[in-house]
């Protein structure tokens, strides 16, 4: 593609090289700059991808960079991020927007008072999987969605991961990690949420490293572990949601949908294809849906190149500032809404993102 949207890549660790790999599959983007704290790593990345290591600060301010790619921890995707904006630049961050509400605030001010784009991850909602089921939603296939459920369960981190730390300081627990996927896909398929009511408990204090890296090292557990709330949807569904790192096993579907006229199990929103099955209200079982859409792989940067498509386009991207921080202002009224003992109304709201047209070939978004 002629004039490509030039994107730069402050943060170059372990989520980096499937961004580095599928930027070839969009031809609206090229990489023109990388940057770390640690300058081996983005060494490491420039050879492997032949693509210009920089300083942090010198890629914000280059001028043939048009989008700053966070891709650092939670607590400075902020920052960065308002850094970015400062400099004049379009900004597309790793989840969370922020770890803190009014971080959050500031970001989408900084960008809409320049008059630039933000947007952040999770993409994954725009996979095949997650837009099939939009298309049954929205073909009227289960009728009105009127409840549902969504579960993340698993026992942490801490036996797999090499750094898993982390995962209990703020910012980190099982709903600012993995919340921003299973919520996304809430909203594009039912719209915003109105309002939250929760349970949360932290259950262990401490963690013991089983990981070979660390093997028995003690981690502090400062963020609670356990969530169990109801989210009511703007459009009228209730979405009963669990969000734990204390559980061994469980049984329950990823997110499952409820309709007047049916029911829909949706894959596992932390991934872009998986299985869709829909049963009907006179169906013996369930049936699997062939999926009607493309990026049923790993197609992590979509997200970015659909911001570079908006940025031509003059409209909003699909994974907007506004979700984002409609997220981020649904996982903090988790804990709130637990600790002062009511229901959270959310202020913030968003729009439900554009469906993604169906038979799409990879590299084309279809605007």
């Amino acid at each position: 593609m002629k004039n490509p949207v030039k994107i730069g890549i402050v943060g170059c660790g372990n989520i980096s090289p499937i961004y580095f790999e599928n930027a070839a599959v969009f031809d609206i983007l090229q990489i023109a700059g990388c940057a770390d704290l640690n300058i081996q790593a983005a060494e490491q990345r420039s050879k492997e991808y032949d693509v210009p290591v920089m300083q942090i600060d010198e890629l914000i301010n280059a001028a043939e960079i048009d989008i700053v790619l966070n891709l650092t921890t939670p607590p400075v995707h902020a920052e960065l991020a308002l850094a970015a904006i400062n400099a004049g630049k379009h900004t597309y961050c790793e989840k969370p927007l922020a770890v803190h509400r009014e971080d959050g605030r500031k970001v989408i001010a900084a960008a809409q008072s320049a008059n630039l784009l933000v947007g952040s991850a999770p993409d994954t909602f725009l996979g095949a999987g997650i837009q099939t089921c939009r298309k049954l939603i929205d073909d009227g296939v289960i009728g009105k969605p009127v409840a549902g459920t969504a579960f993340m369960q698993c026992h942490g981190h801490e036996s797999w991961h090499p750094n898993p730390g982390f995962y209990y300081l703020a910012g980190g627990g099982p709903m600012f990690d993995m919340g921003p996927y299973y919520l996304s896909a809430l909203i594009n398929l039912l719209g915003p949420v109105s309002r939250v009511s929760a349970s949360t408990a932290k259950t262990f204090p401490e963690r013991v490293v089983t990981s070979e890296a660390r093997h028995g090292e003690v981690l502090p557990v400062e963020v609670t572990t356990h969530l169990a709330g109801t989210l009511d949807f703007a459009e009228g569904a209730i979405i009963t949601m669990v969000m734990s790192f204390d559980v061994w096993h469980h049984g329950h579907q990823h997110i499952e949908i409820y309709g007047t006229e049916g029911s829909l199990q949706v894959p596992d929103p932390n991934t872009f294809g998986g299985p869709v099955k829909v049963r009907g209200k006179d169906d013996d079982d369930w049936r699997e849906i062939p999926l009607t859409h493309a990026y049923a792989d790993n197609s992590r940067i979509i997200g970015v190149a659909d911001l570079a498509t908006a940025l031509r386009q003059g409209r909003q991207p699909r994974c907007s500032g506004d979700l984002a921080f409609h997220v981020l202002d649904m996982m903090s009224a988790f804990d709130e809404s637990s600790e002062q003992g009511k229901h959270i109304q959310i202020e913030s709201t968003c729009e439900k993102p554009a469906a993604l047209q169906a038979g799409l070939t990879s590299g084309n978004l279809g605007d």
